[in-house]
């Protein structure tokens, strides 16, 4: 291909990974809208993240495990274009089902919520699917020198979803008004506001999916592209992930049964759910840590899992994954929850009601998409001189499209919040240029700056805790390319494998947000944001231990 058809591809590519942010920020403003309108809790709003995240992990699985059993990389034998093409027919599968499953229901049928879940599953299974391919897909179309720019301008276009969608959706459920609390919990419950305005909105979603899949179909500028790495077996791997995924399942499955049981028959019910939900998340990082030990000393059967940069990487994958999700998952609960009869929130601010989040959490997501949008600026080959000005003008460019966004969608910022992030985003400059583009750097200083914001949202009030918890969204932004080029950094012929089992620790959007949940259904909602403090913590030990090992290896980095 020449460089011409290469641009046209790739430019053809991005569009899924719009619909990925698009979605999956949305979680932000339908989570909310979910516990209000099923009249569910926290941990029971934050399955709507389980079902999502987790069926990243159930279809990179299924396709490793299918894989093993023929001794052939299915990915490789569709070819990353059918690939693409088949996930998003089964996303838009999803989409559809989202009307039946809730057609005719009402305010507080808790059980119609569980149907919600199962459609938006298969909505996420078809982008695991089209995850799996598209990734390497990007990397192909060019100089593999460059594929992590691509991949970088790629995220930034994913980002630019995950600021729009927020605010998309909620203009689509709640319209361009702004409800009181008390106004919008009437207006539910009297089923003026319904799930019909959710049925619209994914049976739109479910046929721009047809109409990408079209796209994909048709295009001639697009290569079908198949890899030619063998697939490398690695039972031993596989039997560990399968026993993993059958206690998570386990955890889960129990929690829901004490759902579906009378409660006050059950003691200290609420702690017993969160204890197993712990299990379930130290299931996670024990399969891990088993993983680490066992191939160091007899590596046969592990395959890629061999390399303990991998190993750790899976687990920093689950973290970064973590902790980017349940920051923005349970802002809204954060935001909305009354202290008290006082009308403030646990920040001491107003109280605000689902209609009113989405231009917050479309803050937090449009922060990501500044950090990738400076992360792309390589892509261009800039000189040092102008990358230096690059560096402080394209965050503060960023930062006007999502105010511009938020403006058009009729969306106000204060003065003070506005500067409130202007100064955050001068901090998230500083640490890009002490980074200076190495990966290892990059993750210490964004994990200290990661772990400082969420201290000061757990100790500080008004606006100051607002914005630390919203800064984490500028500190994740950078994270993924790092943990991603390090954790396959030295994997040689098992790189194609690695990816995959990095794919699979999305897993950490399923499995933390609803711990987090339970902790704030437990506890309460600001001192929940402790496991965003741990995440973050094991990123900054994971860029300390993985420079140690690589360096052991001789590899670069």
């Amino acid at each position: 291909m020449n460089n011409q058809n290469n641009k046209s591809a790739l430019a053809t590519l991005v569009t899924v990974f719009f619909f990925w942010g698009f979605i999956a920020a949305s979680n932000g403003v339908f989570i909310p809208f979910c516990k209000t309108y099923f009249n569910i809790d926290q941990f029971q709003s934050q399955l709507v993240d389980f079902a999502f995240y987790g069926a990243y992990y159930i279809g990179a699985l299924l396709l490793f495990i299918m894989s093993g059993s023929i001794k052939k990389d299915i990915m490789n034998n569709w070819g990353y274009k059918n690939g693409i093409i088949y996930g998003l027919l089964l996303s838009a599968i999803g989409a559809f089902i989202m009307y039946p499953a809730t057609a005719g229901a009402e305010q507080g049928q808790t059980g119609v919520f569980y149907l919600v879940l199962i459609a938006y599953f298969i909505v996420a299974l078809g982008f695991s699917i089209q995850q799996t391919a598209a990734n390497p897909f990007v990397i192909a179309l060019g100089d593999p020198k460059t594929g992590s720019h691509r991949l970088n301008l790629a995220g930034g276009i994913n980002s630019f979803g995950t600021t729009i969608g927020p605010i998309v959706v909620s203009l689509v459920i709640f319209g361009s008004a702004s409800w009181s609390t008390d106004e919008l919990a009437s207006m539910i419950t009297n089923n003026e506001i319904t799930l019909v305005t959710v049925q619209t909105l994914y049976l739109g979603v479910g046929l721009l999916f047809l109409v990408a899949a079209a796209l994909f179909y048709f295009s001639k500028k697009l290569p079908a592209l198949k890899s030619d790495t063998a697939f490398e077996p690695a039972n031993k791997a596989q039997n560990l992930l399968i026993l993993l995924t059958l206690i998570i399942i386990g955890c889960f499955g129990y929690i829901f049964n004490t759902y579906a049981q009378d409660t006050a028959a059950i003691e200290n019910v609420e702690n017993i759910r969160l204890i197993v939900l712990f299990i379930a998340l130290l299931a996670v990082i024990a399969t891990v840590f088993v993983a680490y030990s066992s191939a160091s000393k007899k590596p046969e059967g592990w395959g890629a899992m061999k390399y303990p940069q991998l190993v750790l990487g899976m687990l920093a994958i689950f973290m970064y994954v973590g902790v980017e999700v349940t920051i923005g998952s349970n802002l809204g609960e954060l935001l909305k929850q009354s202290v008290g009869n006082t009308g403030l929130n646990a920040l001491g601010l107003p109280v605000l009601n689902d209609s009113q989040l989405g231009i917050y959490i479309s803050l937090y997501w449009g922060g990501l998409m500044i950090g990738r949008w400076v992360g792309s600026i390589t892509v261009f080959s800039p000189s040092k001189g102008l990358k230096k000005v690059l560096l402080i003008l394209v965050p503060y460019i960023a930062f006007v499209v999502i105010l511009a966004v938020n403006y058009i969608a009729g969306n106000e910022f204060s003065t003070n919040e506005i500067l409130f992030f202007a100064i955050c985003i001068a901090v998230q400059i500083l640490g890009f240029f002490l980074a200076k583009d190495r990966p290892v750097k990059t993750l210490k200083i964004f994990s200290v700056l990661g772990i400082l914001g969420m201290l000061i949202g757990l100790f500080a009030s008004g606006n100051v805790a607002l914005f630390a918890f919203l800064s984490g969204g500028l500190f994740c932004s950078i994270m993924w390319p790092c943990i991603f080029t390090l954790s396959i950094a030295g994997l040689g012929k098992y790189t194609s494998q690695g990816s995959a089992f990095l794919i699979m620790m999305i897993l950490g959007g399923a499995i933390i947000p609803p711990v987090q949940g339970k902790l704030a259904d437990v506890y309460t909602i600001q001192s929940s944001y402790w496991i965003a403090v741990a995440c973050f913590g094991y990123l900054l030990f994971y860029a300390f231990r993985t420079k140690t090992v690589l360096d052991k290896q001789g590899v670069e980095y």
